[in-house]
């Protein structure tokens, strides 16, 4: 007889591993990529890329874009971000950067936590961890945000800065950047968050 895996595919949020390896090296699911001229976004309910928005400017993604499974940005992320009233309640944003071009999204990807950016969504926690791919070698040298090249984390503050005003048009902008941090402080909202994902939909399941 086949088994539910036969028939349906596992939700990328809450079906798929975040990893072995987590907080260091965590599973990475894809939503957008650098080339994408459109925000896509997953749809929580089906699991499936929805459609969100096109960009509203020329400027695109500096990197690949997603979110980490089996996490959730509650009281316990907030509470690791200054001025935040409460976390944005959606899985834990990543981006992962390449070497080599990857054009398509749906993917999984093993990303190596180098850092984060801290931003406050109209004082809502919304951190962006920032990785490598695991598996690209030209990174190797890389341990810390601050190994990676200043203008490569400079496009990625710049985008998260203003891509909410390039969406709407308007000149008011709920994003603000509290600012960046590295490897260690990055791989403790990681576990914050996954400590929020089990107390949001698996409480009572120890930790």
């Amino acid at each position: 007889m086949a088994n539910s895996f036969d028939r349906f595919r596992a939700h990328p949020w809450h079906g798929l591993p975040i990893g072995a390896q987590a907080p260091a090296v965590v599973e990475a699911y894809i939503e957008i990529t650098p080339y994408d001229a459109v925000k896509y976004e997953i749809d929580k309910t089906t699991g499936y890329l929805r459609v969100d928005r096109p960009q509203g400017s020329s400027a695109l993604p500096p990197s690949l874009y997603g979110f980490i499974p089996q996490t959730y940005c509650g009281d316990r992320v907030a509470a690791l971000t200054p001025k935040a009233d409460i976390g944005d309640k959606d899985p834990l944003d990543i981006c992962v950067i390449s070497q080599q071009r990857i054009d398509r999204a749906e993917v999984v990807v093993p990303a190596r936590v180098l850092g984060g950016i801290r931003l406050l969504d109209g004082g809502e926690a919304d951190d962006k961890i920032v990785a490598v791919l695991e598996s690209d070698t030209v990174f190797n040298y890389a341990q810390e945000l601050k190994h990676l090249p200043e203008a490569v984390v400079n496009r990625l503050i710049h985008y998260f800065g203003t891509y909410k005003m390039q969406m709407t048009g308007d000149q008011e902008n709920s994003m603000e950047i509290v600012g960046t941090y590295g490897r260690d402080e990055a791989l403790e909202v990681i576990t914050a968050s996954m400590a929020d994902y089990i107390d949001e939909f698996a409480p009572g399941v120890r930790r």
